[in-house]
C-alpha cells in the first residue's frame, strides 16, 4: 500500500456511508447499522445486497497468495463479472468496501432474482471504463477517480492541528488498524471481497434466500479466530431505502421514522465537515474575561472552585475502579 494519496480517515457509519453513495448518483439504498450477530435482524431488512464488516487488524496478518484462512480463492471471478479491486490506499478501504457491494449488485449486471441497485451513471462510467482490467489496476483506478475521492473526503472530520497524511506510521503493539471487507451474493455465490488479498474469496454456493444464514456463519467463524473478549467489531448491511420500504408496504409511522433519522444523519454529517476549535476558544476568553472584570479575588475563588471539582471526579472515577481520565 502507498500512503494516503490525498483520501482522508471517515468513520464507519450509517449515516456516512449513506450519504457517500448518494453523492455518487446510487439510488435507493441506504445502510443499516447491525447490532446482533444473527440471520433473522439481517432477514427483516430484504432484500439485503451485502454486509461491510469492520475489524481490527491484527498485527502480523498478511495476505497469503496459496489459500485464505476460509474459504478459497476465486481465481476466475473476475473473468466472470465479478468487480475486485486490489487496495493500493489505506485510508480508501471503507469506500472501496461500499462499492465491492453496489457494483456487484448493478441493476443492469446483476443476474440476481431480486432488483439491483440503479448505480447512477458516474459509478457506471467508472465501471464501464474499469472492466477487464486485473485487481491492481482497478484498485489504482479507483484511488485515483477524484469523484469517488471528492466524495469520500466530504465525510472526513474537520481538524485544524493535524494531516494524518503526514503522520509516521505507527507499528508493532502500538498500531491500530482498522479494515473493511465487502460480502455480497454473486451468481450463486457467497464472496468475501478484501482488497488486501490477491483474489476475490468463495464462501461456496449461496442462494439469496439463504445469504443471512451463510454470512453469519461465515463471520462467526472469523470472530471466532480473535482473542477472547475481543469486541471492537462493526458490521453494516447494505439495503434497499427502508423509506422506499415504507411507502410501499402503506406503515406511515416506519416512514416517519426513517425520515427523522435522515434528518439526524444530515445533521451529523454536517458536524462532521466543521471544528470548533475557534468556537471554544472565543467562549472560553469571553468567561474568562468576564471573571477577570469581577475582580482578583473573584477570579482566584473561580479557579480554586474548577479545581476542586476536577479533584473531586477524578476521585469519584478511582473510587468507581475507572482510571484517572475524566468523564
Amino acid at each position: 500500500m502507498t500512503d494516503a494519496g490525498g483520501w482522508s480517515t471517515i468513520e464507519s457509519d450509517e449515516g456516512v456511508f449513506t450519504s457517500l453513495i448518494e453523492n455518487l448518483g446510487v439510488k435507493d439504498v441506504q445502510f443499516e447499522e447491525l447490532i446482533s450477530l444473527d440471520a433473522d435482524t439481517i432477514r427483516s431488512l430484504s432484500p439485503v445486497y451485502g454486509v461491510i464488516f469492520l475489524f481490527k487488524w491484527a498485527s502480523g496478518q498478511s495476505r497469503d497468495s496459496a489459500a485464505p484462512q476460509d474459504g478459497t480463492y476465486d481465481r476466475d471471478a473476475t473473468d466472470n463479472g465479478l468487480f475486485f479491486a486490489a487496495q493500493t490506499i489505506q485510508n480508501a478501504c471503507g469506500t472501496q468496501a461500499v462499492l465491492s457491494v453496489i457494483l456487484n449488485q448493478d441493476s443492469l449486471a446483476s443476474q440476481s432474482s431480486q432488483a439491483g441497485i440503479d448505480i447512477g451513471p458516474a459509478l457506471r462510467d467508472f465501471k464501464d471504463f474499469t472492466t477487464g482490467f486485473p485487481p491492481d489496476l482497478r484498485g489504482e483506478a479507483l484511488s485515483n477517480s477524484a469523484r469517488i475521492r471528492a466524495s469520500h473526503n466530504a465525510f472526513a472530520r474537520a481538524s485544524p492541528f493535524v494531516d494524518e497524511t503526514s503522520r509516521p506510521p505507527v507499528s508493532g503493539e502500538d498500531a491500530e488498524l482498522y479494515h473493511f471487507i465487502a460480502y455480497t451474493p454473486f451468481n450463486g455465490v457467497l464472496y468475501e471481497l478484501d482488497g488486501l488479498q490477491p483474489f476475490p474469496i468463495s464462501h461456496g454456493s449461496c442462494e439469496e434466500s439463504a445469504f443471512p444464514e451463510k454470512v453469519i456463519e461465515v463471520l462467526q467463524r472469523r470472530i471466532a479466530r480473535y482473542p477472547e473478549g475481543e469486541i471492537r467489531f462493526n458490521l453494516m448491511a447494505v439495503v434497499r431505502d427502508l423509506r422506499v420500504r415504507a411507502r410501499d408496504i402503506g406503515d406511515a409511522e416506519m416512514l416517519e421514522r426513517e425520515k427523522r433519522k435522515r434528518r439526524a444523519w444530515e445533521w451529523e454529517n454536517a458536524l462532521r465537515r466543521c471544528n470548533f476549535v475557534g468556537f471554544i476558544g472565543e467562549v472560553a476568553k469571553g468567561v474568562v474575561g468576564m471573571k477577570v472584570k469581577e475582580g482578583e479575588e473573584s477570579y482566584n475563588k473561580w479557579i480554586e472552585g474548577a479545581k476542586k471539582e476536577t479533584q473531586r471526579r477524578l476521585e469519584m472515577r478511582r473510587g468507581r475502579g475507572g482510571g484517572g481520565d475524566l468523564d
